[in-house]
């Protein structure tokens, strides 16, 4: 999880937009300036100069704070490398176009009809086929801590294993 660094109080309008979008920040406070408030667990500021150790000691526990607070969700690059918390998996092409299908809808149902479009844009896979590959993913996305759940009549679930648990637990 990575921490913005930002100087307090010149980058106050940096800072209003890094708490929109819930990101970790740590302000350098100026000699003199009033240090705001945190609205959140995501900021924390220490004057400078500052030695080093205390530093690296503060974005330490912000990037703590950020990790238990911040949902993890899976991201996909371009090169169909996904990421899931601290784990990766490759993937190859037809089951990278089915995954961002189900990473853009996380937590979501995804329909069958919209993984075929993803996985075969320029035409529709047999039944067949994307079970298949749905099978071949689940096995690859078990290494990172994702399941795809199916949900019947309706398409296929991808959340956090930890999430199917509860779920099937309750």
């Amino acid at each position: 999880m990575d921490v913005v660094l930002l100087r307090w109080p010149a980058e106050a309008d940096r800072r209003d937009e890094l708490i929109e979008m819930g990101t970790a920040r740590l302000l350098l406070v100026e000699d003199g300036a009033t240090p705001p408030h945190p609205p959140d667990c995501l900021e924390d500021w220490i004057r400078v100069p500052a030695p080093e150790l205390d530093l690296r000691a503060r974005l330490a526990a912000l990037e703590g704070r950020a990790m238990r607070h911040s949902p993890s969700v899976p991201t996909l690059d371009t090169d169909g490398v996904l990421r899931f918390d601290a784990a990766w998996v490759s993937l190859p092409p037809v089951e990278a176009r089915l995954t961002r299908a189900m990473v853009e809808r996380f937590g979501a149902v995804v329909g069958r009809e919209v993984l075929a479009r993803a996985g075969w844009p320029e035409g529709t896979a047999g039944r067949n086929a994307l079970d298949v590959h749905v099978l071949r993913l689940r096995r690859r996305l078990a290494s990172v801590g994702l399941v795809i759940r199916t949900v019947r009549s309706r398409g296929y679930l991808l959340e956090a294993a930890g999430s199917a648990q509860r779920t099937a637990d309750a």
